[in-house]
């Protein structure tokens, strides 16, 4: 029979809709193997010889005396104004802000053909210390309230460039999402006079039928009440609200966590379209007790319909153990 399980981060409620269960097997990518890429594209603004075509680089971790490793950029197509003020306006129920902000891009590797998967571990350390730096460096603009990274990858992820790469945009206001996460983690602090990430962490390391990976330092598991098929969560062991509290040694084991996350789907799904937000306070909750950062990997296996858009409820047709359990069996070496 179904069942509705409630997803204590969104507070939304989940139908896993075990009458129309897919075997983990029948979501690997069916469309056939993505074409070959070369490791150098002439066209593509992001390989090496190419600096031109995008605007002056923000940081670049250098690999040699004429290469580099990662590079960052601001997007030549911003979503924000990296010029101007922060200022609002309201006219009876109407309000506004001016759009200043920050929009960049992190160039994850020189070579086109790669994505993070398929890099070492010391390659992706070298991006997430890029992470690492252009995060401090957004959280220090008095004009930015909240600071988004993320990445798409595939067409169905939203991404418009084959080159690997992140994104990393700081908004003049906290979304509504993320602050009803927030208001969602105080509340349970002010009941419970515990982290609720903590405690799900907790849980799901006593049950094990649904972590995925672990090491010293991080945990990826599938959500109990996982909105859609094989999506993971990434959290670190030790609790800290914001991404930029990591030390040398949880920096570096981030990076093997989040490459062998990657690679199980990356090899057990056949590299499917997948999109990764990294969830983190702001800067200036840096050790609050009631929220813990984390990641979100959410592979595009399905897609919205009516059902959900009209009652903001989804339809899992994938047992959360059940991908668990497939994942932990494909090798991420």
């Amino acid at each position: 029979m179904p069942e509705l399980r409630f997803n204590v981060f969104t507070r939304e409620w989940v139908v896993i809709s075990t009458e129309r269960a897919k075997r983990p097997d029948e979501f690997v990518r069916k469309s056939g193997a993505r074409p070959a890429l070369p490791a150098f594209s002439p066209q593509c603004p992001f390989c090496p010889g190419n600096e031109h075509l995008t605007p002056p680089e923000t940081y670049v971790l250098k690999d040699g005396p004429a290469g580099w490793r990662v590079r960052v950029t601001p997007n030549k197509f911003a979503a924000l104004a990296s010029e101007g003020v922060r200022e609002f306006s309201i006219h009876g129920v109407q309000r506004k802000v001016t759009g200043v902000g920050i929009h960049e891009v992190i160039v994850e590797t020189p070579d086109h053909s790669k994505t993070l998967a398929t890099l070492t571990d010391a390659e992706v350390e070298s991006v997430v210390g890029a992470y690492l730096n252009r995060l401090e460096a957004a959280s220090k603009d008095p004009r930015i309230e909240h600071v988004t990274l993320f990445k798409n990858h595939g067409e169905a992820a939203g991404t418009s460039l084959e080159h690997p790469h992140s994104q990393l945009i700081g908004t003049p206001v906290i979304t509504n999402q993320f602050r009803d996460r927030m208001i969602t983690s105080l509340r349970h602090f002010d009941e419970y006079g515990e982290c609720l990430f903590c405690r799900v962490l907790n849980v799901e390391l006593a049950e094990r039928v649904r972590t995925v990976l672990e090491n010293d330092h991080f945990v990826a598991f599938v959500q109990y009440a996982n909105l859609t098929p094989f999506s993971l969560l990434i959290m670190p062991r030790r609790h800290m609200p914001c991404f930029t509290e990591m030390n040398d040694a949880e920096a570096q084991s981030f990076a093997k966590t989040l490459r062998r996350t990657l690679a199980k789907l990356y090899h057990g799904l056949k590299n499917p379209d997948y999109n990764f937000i990294v969830r983190t306070a702001p800067a200036e909750y840096a050790r609050v007790r009631y929220f813990h950062w984390y990641i979100s990997v959410i592979p595009r296996l399905t897609r919205m319909a009516g059902f959900e858009m009209g009652s903001g409820m989804f339809i899992n047709t994938s047992l959360p153990e059940n991908d668990a359990a497939f994942l932990r069996g494909v090798e991420a070496e």
